[in-house]
This record gives structure tokens, sequence and C-alpha cells, in this order.
């Protein structure tokens, strides 16, 4: 092994202790080699120049004052950044080597050429800044990395690239805005054995969620090519999530999310020797196709967690697979930046309560709303052009565009994804981002009057005109205790992540529905029976949203188990109660297709709907499809927390044909711990709670069904509305009635609904009753279980005696 000198180090010499030496990012290059290796960490070999080589090669150009004097002049606004910049990068690329430096360099290049068996190693050049990656700045992008370098000449000269690159507009830029010393920053430059990525695929990869900080999932992002369309946000990539618990079950499978991007274009190398590369055109064929099988993703989500568990914080790595070997390398990892550091004791959640028309829609960074005029920026050129406070519209970002970022309102782009460096830089400063929309430079115009709304989960919406919304901080730091367990309402899978930091005790009521309609959109006998329909044009509609899927139901089963895994993964191992499908049939009639499979009812309210549908004729093979996603969720994901709920059940008969037709299509009751539910919201279920409790394991009153049909009121007629009152005598006997007999016969009881945080005596009245819990949507949790807690204590206190 070569001789340690004071220009070069080798990466199995470092350690994450050398930031001081040679940057964050070659420091934890060598603390990876070293240390990771063994536990099944690839990364490729290489070696760093130091920080002092660095600062070595200002010294013997003369460079250090004249640095610090065009600085200085910049600073007090006689220079413009541009000039500055330009002038500083002249002066480094106009260098000489010293001579031991460049001695060192290519000896060490020759080396690494003869570990690898080859002379003129291809080798990547990256920059790597002594005050990069620290835990609150992550520099994400700032200097330049060249990728297929050959030859020592052009080792030599990207290397001098590197240096000049510390000085680039957006570089100095951050420092200034991070509050770094422009002269304290030093450079290293690692070298590193090329991954032929160019023929297989890479991305980026956080060991959290990047926009809830969710730290039981990893999140992968995947692309064909080079990794550096992923990093700046060029393309639309492949987007994967992992629940880490389970990975160390090699039975298990809990990828929870696939979304496959358009992954437009690939960057390949040009050819040359120097490090150029070009975009090229994807194949048809490679944008239908996934980068990565599951077998990878679960293979990189296992490095995220060993990487993650050696740093002992939240990690932003880049990964690359090699289209030679397959195999998986990790090429950069460094600590995640932003959601590691936020308050933990609070939740901001924006509402947005009145909006125009959506005009665009991609991938939400945050979870801010912001409104304001549109301002498109096409190029870099054309930054000083962009007006503060308005909402930053482009095609792509890049390190270049920080200055301009800083002073919007919010950002969209046509392209990126949520690992992009506009989504970065964004959760860095705060901002709203959306990104991926596709034509959003097309779409919207300067000055248009619009809102980003981040709100409603990993779908980002942008919408005409300026809405009305609100925000809310929930202080979760001083929230009591209570016996009473008060659980979530959640039917969005994209959002349930945003909401871990609340001391929820489960999920009460999983819409299944909503998944279907919002994710889906195709009615389940369609799929069953698509060459039967006869409806062309959603015919087109479905086998579009289908392709890929040799077996069509298998889209179905497929996305109906990974939307429900998010929000069974939010609160594993804390009951999660899906509730199967409960559409009325007008509304199953809207989804693709549907029209040809329901009939047309008077009152849908008290139709063919619920557990009638599941047993029938005419629904059986589509209730088959949602009993195999659930299936899936509970066995080949491992998300056995999940409790089956069968909604609008109306006679114990009705109860037993659909607990047999579960178990005929994989789910019976009591095996492998399946606890099935039902729904309390028809008198029958009260009047006949004993035979129900022998049936299911468990009651969830439903308050609004319930009301209108013990009073006998549309819940839906305006006329009416005044006679709609869930704290009616009537409905209150429903409800302590079907508690005390469910206790009698040892069948938990729970209720889903608003009412609880609306009506402080409605609380009490439920806890006085012996309700086992309380489901309620998230902005509602923190004033529910005040209002339990108060109940509670009421109810401990003993009544005062009456005089005598």
């Amino acid at each position: 092994m070569p001789k340690k000198s004071p220009n070069v180090l080798w990466f199995e010499d470092l350690s994450r202790g050398d930031v001081a030496l040679v940057g964050g990012k070659n420091s934890s290059l060598g603390e990876m080699v070293r240390q990771l290796g063994k536990k099944g960490i690839k990364v490729p070999g290489g070696f760093a120049t130091t920080a002092d080589a660095y600062r070595a090669y200002l010294t013997a150009n003369d460079l250090d004052a004249r640095i610090d004097d065009i600085i200085s002049r910049w600073q007090d606004h006689k220079i413009t950044l541009h000039e500055a910049g330009s002038q500083v990068r002249a002066m480094i690329l106009q260098g000489d080597w010293p001579k031991d430096i460049e001695a060192d360099i290519l000896k060490s290049y020759r080396e690494l050429s003869r570990r690898a068996k080859t002379t003129d190693l291809p080798v990547a050049v990256r920059s790597s800044a002594t005050a990069e990656d620290l835990p609150d700045a992550s520099f994400a992008g700032q200097q330049e990395t060249y990728l297929n370098v050959r030859g020592e000449k052009a080792v030599l000269a990207a290397c001098r690239r590197c240096y000049a690159s510390l000085f680039t507009d957006r570089a100095i830029t951050y420092r200034q805005l991070k509050g770094f010393g422009h002269t304290k920053v030093a450079l290293s430059i690692g070298v590193q054995r090329m991954v032929r990525s160019d023929t297989g695929g890479s991305g980026v990869m956080f060991s959290i969620d990047t926009e809830s900080g969710f730290d039981k999932v990893a999140l992968i992002t995947a692309a064909w090519g080079l990794g550096e369309n992923v990093v700046q946000g060029a393309v639309n990539p492949d987007e994967y999530e992992v629940y880490k618990p389970f990975l160390t079950k090699k039975s298990l499978t809990p990828i929870v999310k696939k979304s496959l991007g358009a992954k437009e274009i690939k960057m390949i190398y040009a050819g040359t020797t120097s490090g150029e590369t070009k975009n090229v055109p994807t194949s048809k064929a490679e944008r239908a196709a996934f980068v990565l099988s599951d077998a990878e993703i679960l293979d990189l989500a296992r490095m995220a967690v060993t990487i993650e568990a050696h740093y002992g914080q939240p990690m932003d790595m880049e990964w690359a697979r090699d289209g030679d070997t397959g195999e998986l390398f990790i090429v950069q990892a460094r600590p995640e930046t932003v959601q590691s550091r936020i308050d933990a004791g609070a939740i901001k959640s924006y509402t947005v309560k009145k909006a125009g028309k959506p005009l665009l829609k991609g991938l939400s960074v945050g979870s801010a709303v912001a409104t304001g005029r549109v301002s498109i920026i096409e190029s870099a050129h054309e930054i000083d052009q962009f007006v503060d406070g308005s909402i930053l519209v482009t095609s792509t970002t890049d390190p270049d565009w920080v200055p301009i970022m800083k002073r919007a309102s919010a950002i969209v782009t046509d392209h990126g994804g949520r690992t992009s460096h506009a989504a970065i830089v964004s959760r860095e400063l705060g901002l709203p981002a959306i990104v991926g929309t596709g034509n959003a430079t097309h779409i919207l115009h300067d000055e248009q009057e619009v809102t980003v709304s981040c709100a409603g989960g990993d779908e980002g919406v942008i919408y005409e005109g300026i809405a009305e919304f609100s925000s809310e901080t929930l202080r979760l730091d001083d929230l009591p205790e209570t016996k009473t367990k008060v659980m979530l309402n959640l039917a969005n899978p994209s959002a349930a992540f945003r909401w871990w930091r609340l001391p929820f005790d489960g999920v009460g009521l999983a819409r299944m529905e909503f998944v279907v309609n919002n994710a889906l959109k195709v009615h389940p006998m369609a799929l069953v029976h698509f060459e039967r329909l006869k409806d062309e044009a959603a015919k087109a509609q479905i086998a579009e949203l289908t392709k890929g899927f040799a077996d069509k139901t298998e889209y179905f089963i497929d996305g109906l188990a990974r939307g429900l895994s998010q929000i069974a993964a939010v609160a594993y191992p804390r009951p999660v109660i899906v509730r199967m499908s409960d559409f009325k049939t007008n509304e199953y009639a809207e989804l693709l297709g549907g029209r040809e499979f329901e009939p047309h009812e008077e009152n849908p309210m008290i139709g063919f709907r619920g557990a009638s549908r599941y047993y029938s004729p005419r629904y059986e093979a589509g209730f088959a499809l949602e009993c195999k996603a659930i299936r899936r969720l509970r066995r080949d994901m491992g998300f056995d927390n999940v409790i089956v709920m069968i909604p609008f059940c109306r006679s114990p008969h009705e109860a037993d044909r659909v607990l047999a037709t579960m178990a005929k299509h994989g789910l019976k009751r009591g095996k492998d711990g399946l606890q099935v539910y039902v729904m309390g919201e028809i008198p029958a279920n009260v009047i006949l709670a004993e035979a129900f409790a022998e049936r299911f394991d468990g009651f969830s009153i439903g308050s609004n069904d319930l009301t209108q049909l013990t009073l006998g009121v549309d819940r839906d007629a305006e006329d009416l509305a005044q006679l709609f009152d869930e704290s009616d005598p009537a409905v209150l006997w429903m409800i302590e009635s079907l508690i005390a007999r469910a206790h009698k016969a040892r069948a938990k009881v729970g209720l889903c609904g608003q009412a609880p945080s609306n009506d402080p005596a409605f609380a009490k009245l439920l806890v006085e009753a012996g309700i086992d819990s309380i489901s309620v949507t998230p902005d509602s949790f923190v004033a529910v279980k005040r209002n339990v807690a108060e109940a509670e204590a009421a109810t401990r206190k003993p009544k005062a005696r009456k005089s005598a």
C-alpha cells in the first residue's frame, strides 16, 4: 500500500473524524470503506487530496491575498457576484500544480488503476468542501463532480476544475447565507473508481421520509443512467418507500410505495476522456419499467438501515448500480439536515378552505401553503428578472438558482423528484414546493395569481387564484394520558406519515374506498371482466392504468395493499381498523367501468351497500380482490396489526354469509390473529348486539348512519338539518346500550366521528358510558385528547352527598 502523504490519503485510511482534512464527503466515504465493508456496504475505492494540498496550491500560485481582495470588493458592493466568482475561478484554473502534489495525485491514480487491473481507469472526480455536509447545512451540489474521467492529464484538469468550483456564484452565495467564511473553507478532491451506472441505474436514498421525517421508512429514488439527473431534478424518477423494521424478516416484502416515474432521459458517457456526459432519450421499454427489482429495493433499504445505525442519525445517500455486474454501490453518504432537526414537540397543519380550480399537480415538498404571483424563469441567465416574493416556476433548478430560491415564496418545477436539488433546497429554506408537474412552465404565466398547496400529502396541487387557507400549530409536549384510547381516522395514504409524531393509540377507521377512488380509479369488476366491457373509452383508460400488469386484477390488489400499508406502517404495532369498501351504488358507478356493473337505485344510502355486496354474485369477485389485498398486507408485507371491519351489516345471518365469503377468499377470522369488527350503524346492530358480538371481535359506532336511521332523518337533506342531532336522547340511548351490551359480551366498542371534538359534553358521555376508543381526524386529535382527559377526571371525582 502506498505510504501516506500530506497531499493524498486513501479512503481506507480515513474516518468520519477527518472532515477538516478531506471534507465531509470524502471522510464519510473513508468511514464506510473502513467500517461498513464487512457489513455488506460496497463503496467504490479511491483516494482523496487533503485540505492542505488545496491551501498549498493557492499559496504556490500566490492566490490567497488576491482571492481575499476580490471577495472583499464583492462584499463592499464594488463588483457583482458574477464578476467576483468569474475572476476567482479564472485565477485558480490558470494556476500550476506544485510538483509534489501533482506527483502524489498521479502516483495514486496509477495505483488505483493497478488495483482495478487496468490502465487509465475511468474515475469520478468529486469535490468535498471541508465545511460540507455539516449537520445544519446540506451544501447540496455546491461544488462540481466530473464523471468518466480517464488518463493522467484529464484527472489533473478535473482536479483543478474542482478547486475552481469552490467559487461558483452559487457556492459563494450559499456560504454567505450560512455564515461560513469564504477563506475558512478548503476543498478536498475525491478520485473514485467509476461505477458503470451509465448502463445500469442510479439515484438517491434517505433513511427517513423526507417530507414528514417519519423515521420508520427509507425513501429511494431511481432513474436510468448516471445519477446527476436525479440529483439535479432533470428527470421524474421512480420512487419507492420501505418499512425498515420488517427488513430483518427475509420472508416479508415491506415495500409500502412503488411509484413509476416518467424517466424521459438518461445520462450516459459522451465517449471522451475528460468527463463529458450527455443526455439521451430513454426507450419506451425503459420508461414503462421500474429501474429496481423488489429484491434490489430491499437490499438498498437494508444498506440505508446499516449506514444510519453506524452513524447514529438519519442519512442522505447516493447509490449506483453497475450495468455490467449488477452490483449495488453506495457512492455518497451524509447526514440528513432538515427533518432530523425539526421541533418534535409540535406539528404545523395547513388546511385549504376555499380554492379555485386545480391547474396542476406534482410531488409536494413540505406541508405548507403559499399564495402569490407566478414568476417564470426559464434559465439561470434570466435570474435577474425574478420578482422577490413571487412563486418561482421553472423547468428544473441546480445550485446556481439558490440566490433566487431563497427570495421566493414557493417553488414549482416541471421535472424532478423528492430527492432533487429543488426539493432539498426548498426543504432547507422552509419553502413549499411542487416538483415534477410536467408542464408548469407551459400552463402558468407570469404575474398569474395562484396558490401552491402541499397540505394534502404526497400530491401537491396548484390552484387558480388566491385561496383561503388556515394553519394551526399542534403542541404535543403537554398532552395528558387517557385510559380511553384516542385513535385517528385516516383515508389518504399519502398524508398518513405526516401524523407520525401524534401520540395516537391506533387508527380507528381507515377508509378503503379512498384508495380505490383516488389511487386506483377503476371498478374492481371492470378488471375481473375487462374483456366484456362495452364502454370503449373506459376500457382504453383502464388499459393505460394497468399496463405493466399481465393480470389486470393484480393492479387492484397491489395498489390497494400498498396504499393501506402506508396507513398500517405509521401506526404499527398499534391496531389499524380497515373498513372494507363502503361505496353506495351511485358512487361505485362513477369508477372507471362502473356503470356496467351497478344497478340504479332511488335511495342508495339504504340500498345495495356494505355487507350485502360482499356475498352477492354481482360483486363477490370484486370483494375477493379486496380480501386478497388485505391478505397480502398482513401476510406478505407483515402488517398483522390490521383489523378488518364490515360496514352496514343488517343481520347476524348476513354476518355469517360475509364471514364465510371472507374465509373462502383467504381471510378467516381468528387465523393468524385476524380480528374482524362490525360497524355499529344500524339499529339492528344495537338490538341484536349479543348476536353480533358472537360473530365479531368488536364494534365501531358510525354515529352519522346510526343517527339518521334512528331518527329517520336523511343526513343530506338541507330542510331537515336541524333535526339531525347526534346528541338526541334516542341516539344517545342507542350508543349507551350498544356499549353496555357489547361489553357484557366481551366485545370492544369504539366510535369514529367528529362529535367528541366539537362537543366536550358528548366526549364526557362516551367516557361515562365506558367506551373503549374514540377515533377522530388528525387535526382534531389534540382537542379530543384534552376533552377525554377532562371527562375522565370528572368521572373519577366523588359526587357530593346531599345534605340531610
